[in-house]
């Protein structure tokens, strides 16, 4: 299983530059909420997914600010990952203090200040081998990792630094399959509920 399999709605960036948002359970009004505000649907590998071209930050900010008010109302199970949707008219543009880069079924996570060097250790991530990199803790699974990462991320923003999440995804076209509707499809049983995880 994916990350992005894990919450009721994952909302992610490709590397080109698309906001997408997958759907992983059904939810009333979503197709209006995300099409009105410029999302456009697509089935893709057995997920309904909607993208947002690219543009700029503020853009896709403000677009993806909206769907996701009108989301919560209907489920808190919501996990933002977004790179091209982290805008804010206060904050220096600049590269990031923290980098996720997804690769392999692992993450790696550099950090460029001492600040964010404490701060990714405060959340239990550990130096890599390198000795240049994080990782995520031994012994974790697909959603203490997305746990670990949405927590760093989310207070990586409290305190005005810039995180940016790569999920290994270059295009639309590489979001990968979903695996909720394959082991539906095989076993007949629903996945049971995730854990409520939200940021942003």
């Amino acid at each position: 299983m994916s990350i992005l399999d894990l919450p009721d709605v994952f909302i992610g960036s490709t590397d080109d530059g698309h906001t997408f948002v997958i759907l992983n359970r059904r939810i009333r009004d979503a197709n209006r909420l995300l099409t009105e505000v410029g999302f456009l649907p697509r089935e893709h590998l057995g997920r309904r997914l909607y993208l947002l071209p690219p543009g700029t930050a503020q853009d896709a900010h403000e677009r993806a600010g909206v769907a996701m008010y009108g989301l919560l109302a209907h489920t808190h199970d919501l996990v933002d990952l977004s790179w091209t949707t982290r805008w804010s008219p206060g904050r220096p543009a600049g590269g990031p203090d923290l980098h996720f880069q997804f690769g392999d079924g692992t993450v790696a996570v550099t950090a460029a200040t001492t600040t964010a060097r404490s701060l990714l250790e405060q959340h239990g991530f550990v130096p890599a081998a390198d000795g240049s990199s994080y990782r995520s803790r031994d012994g974790l699974d697909e959603r203490g990792v997305l746990g670990a990462i949405t927590a760093a991320e989310a207070h990586a923003f409290a305190h005005g630094l810039n995180a940016r999440v790569r999920l290994g995804i270059p295009t639309p076209a590489d979001i990968p399959a979903s695996a909720r509707r394959r082991a539906t499809a095989a076993t007949g049983l629903r996945t049971a509920p995730s854990a409520r995880r939200r940021t942003r």
